[in-house]
């Protein structure tokens, strides 16, 4: 069965974009407790690129689909999991990676909605979060996926929201989305 073409943000409202996050239905990996079956031999790279037994994945409906089934343990780990199996996937940062930016309104009536590079799509809001974290190389902006992933924002898509930010002209640098304030000067 093939997969859907991911979405192009610039050509959907706001309600087409809630409307696809709904419809999205991912496998309940949360309540599925396997045994540990070992390493997958897997890697996501920093930039989203993922890795088996040190070759590039290139089909990108494997990648989607390996990444429906990404888990974060409660030590911080990411595993694979079926209702079967559990194995172990190396995560060089974050598991995803935003690669584009829809914004819509201004002020506290903005809305943020993102597109991961595996195709999903997430507003920013209350139940997923922008943060600014400084890093050894320097500050890197993150939004909260789902289960405690995290996609790292692309840099192309950060210059984006500091773009829209500083338009803003606001007391303090920062984003409003869904009805929560998110602060992009790296204050606490």
């Amino acid at each position: 069965m093939p997969m859907e073409p991911l979405p192009d943000l610039s050509t959907l409202s706001l309600a087409d974009i809630a409307r696809l996050a709904a419809e999205k239905r991912l496998p309940p990996v949360e309540k599925w407790n396997p045994d540990h079956c070992g390493d997958s031999e897997m890697r996501i790279a920093r930039d989203g690129t993922w890795f088996h037994q040190g070759s590039p994945i290139g089909r990108e409906t494997m990648v989607r689909l390996f990444s429906s089934i990404l888990r974060r343990e409660p030590d911080g780990s990411h595993v694979l999991v079926t209702p079967v199996e559990k194995l172990d996937i190396a995560v060089e940062d974050a598991p995803f990676v935003a690669v584009e930016l829809k914004s819509e309104g201004e002020g506290r009536g903005r809305t943020l909605a993102f597109r991961i590079k595996n195709g999903d799509i997430v507003t920013a809001g209350p139940d997923h979060g922008l943060c600014l974290r400084e890093t050894p190389d320097g500050p890197h902006p993150y939004l909260h996926v789902r289960g405690g992933m995290e996609a790292l924002v692309a840099r192309s898509v950060y210059y984006e929201l500091m773009n829209l930010a500083l338009e803003e002209d606001a007391e303090r640098i920062g984003l409003w989305s869904d009805g929560a304030f998110f602060p992009l000067d790296g204050a606490a």
